[in-house]
């Protein structure tokens, strides 16, 4: 290591923050709300959509503490969005799985391909050292995936059709905003490349 290189002690610290734990957890509890869909019944439903609640919750957490306690990380901005992702489309799937009435495989498909665009395309961005910063339409997007999931969930635990109504309007309107943040993303890559 050169001089420069901080001690072993303190890259660990700078690791294991809190935000940096609390998006970890948030991919451990992917696991847990899996097993608890692969033989859904309205009491797993219910246990999956507490899982999902308190895992997305850490998603604003994380970033708010990681701001207000000066410790953003390079490991923290790779974990964040890598979390997100992971429990978003794992629940998508499930839904595709549980809940085919109200979720088309093709809609989930629609979502996760976008996910893949956009990581991708910023990639590429960062790399020709553009850089493309997070929208409104993005934070909108990820509340009705969340909106969508929880209805969808607690639906199949009290079935109640306005559940299954407000799973369905939101799962349309996280489709729509992700394609609109998609072309959005690759319009200003296009400009600030050209």
């Amino acid at each position: 290591m050169g001089l420069d290189a901080p001690p072993v002690e303190e890259a660990t610290l700078n690791i294991f923050n809190i935000p940096n734990l609390l998006s970890i957890s948030r991919i451990v509890a992917v696991p847990i709300f899996i097993i608890l869909m692969l033989e859904p019944s309205p009491v797993r439903a219910l246990l999956a959509g507490i899982v999902f609640s308190l895992a997305s919750a850490t998603d604003w957490l994380d970033g708010h503490l990681a701001r207000k306690w000066g410790q953003v990380t390079k490991i923290g901005k790779l974990l964040d969005p890598i979390a997100d992702k992971i429990l978003i489309m794992s629940a998508l799937v499930i839904l595709v799985e549980i809940r085919s009435d109200v979720v088309p495989a093709w809609i989930a498909i629609v979502i996760i391909g976008r996910e893949f665009a956009v990581t991708g395309l910023r990639a590429i961005a960062s790399s020709e050292n553009i850089i493309i910063p997070a929208e409104t339409v993005g934070k909108y997007k990820v509340g009705a995936q969340i909106t969508a999931v929880l209805a969808l969930l607690l639906d199949y635990y009290l079935t109640n059709e306005w559940l299954r109504d407000l799973g369905s309007l939101a799962i349309w309107i996280a489709m729509i905003l992700a394609l609109y943040s998609a072309i959005h993303y690759f319009r200003v890559f296009w400009k600030r490349l050209s």
